[in-house]
């Protein structure tokens, strides 16, 4: 999945992403994600982000995690941070991309 961050919000992004709430991480993991990563390329400021779900519903954990008070409290400091591209789908806040390769 891909987003762009706004200009001038680097910074504070790598700051909330170097201390992320117990909260968010907790959840996350509740929500049968593991290993979620993002990925920055600057000058272009475009975020990457990549994770595996290992559970068996995947609408009912994102929305538990959609309703989930802490996760809406970080959401409401990142979002504002965030610039979503023009050509996302409908539904989609970051773009999700298409899988083409992969070597495990």
């Amino acid at each position: 999945m891909c987003i762009r961050l706004k200009p001038g919000t680097i910074d504070e992004y790598k700051r909330l992403h170097a201390a992320v709430w117990p909260g968010v991480l907790a959840r996350i993991s509740a929500c049968h994600i593991r290993n979620y990563t993002i990925f920055l390329e600057e000058p272009e400021n475009i975020l990457f982000g990549t994770w595996e779900y290992h559970g068996t519903d995947f609408a009912a954990d994102m929305a538990a995690m959609a309703a989930d008070p802490v996760t809406q409290d970080w959401w409401k400091v990142c979002v504002p941070l965030q610039e979503p591209f023009e050509t996302r789908k409908d539904g989609e806040w970051w773009a999700m991309m298409e899988d083409v390769f992969r070597h495990d």
